[in-house]
């Protein structure tokens, strides 16, 4: 058997000192993430970033920068994320949208409720609190780093 990570895109939203974080049902209880998902087969890490955006939050995505490549590796269950995190702004919020599969809701909160939320080992990964600290310090890349051929 061939090994590879699971390709995964994030956006990362902040508006007026609150994130766009979303309450999902996992197998460990509820957790708390970044929209984030799975890259599919034929769409580039922006379109993945942007349909994940609006299928787990319900508002559009307009991508800006790249915050940043992460890999993290989930032990107990022998599985490597490779993350690819981006900046932007959200927009045109469906309030009626039915959102994906174990997504409860969509939230806004201040990295200070985050990193409360880390702490009590409510957010997905480590991934999440990392991510939210990046931004807050600055790290901004931008878009024309990604290359699709």
């Amino acid at each position: 058997m061939t090994w590879k990570p699971n390709t995964t895109v994030a956006a990362i939203v902040e508006q007026n000192g609150k994130f766009l974080i979303v309450e999902e049902s996992t197998d460990r209880g509820n957790r708390y993430n970044q929209p984030a998902g799975h890259l599919e087969d034929g769409e580039t890490l922006i379109q993945a970033v942007i349909r994940e955006t609006q299928e787990e939050s319900a508002y559009g995505f307009i991508p800006t920068h790249l915050l940043g490549v992460y890999h993290w590796k989930l032990a107990q269950k022998d599985i490597t994320y490779l993350r690819f995190a981006f900046i932007g702004n959200a927009h045109s919020h469906q309030a009626t949208q039915k959102l994906d599969d174990g997504i409860i809701r969509a939230v806004w909160l201040s990295a200070d409720e985050i990193r409360d939320l880390d702490q009590q080992h409510l957010t997905r990964s480590p991934q999440v609190l990392t991510c939210v600290e990046d931004y807050v310090s600055g790290k901004r890349f931008p878009l024309e780093v990604v290359t699709h051929l």
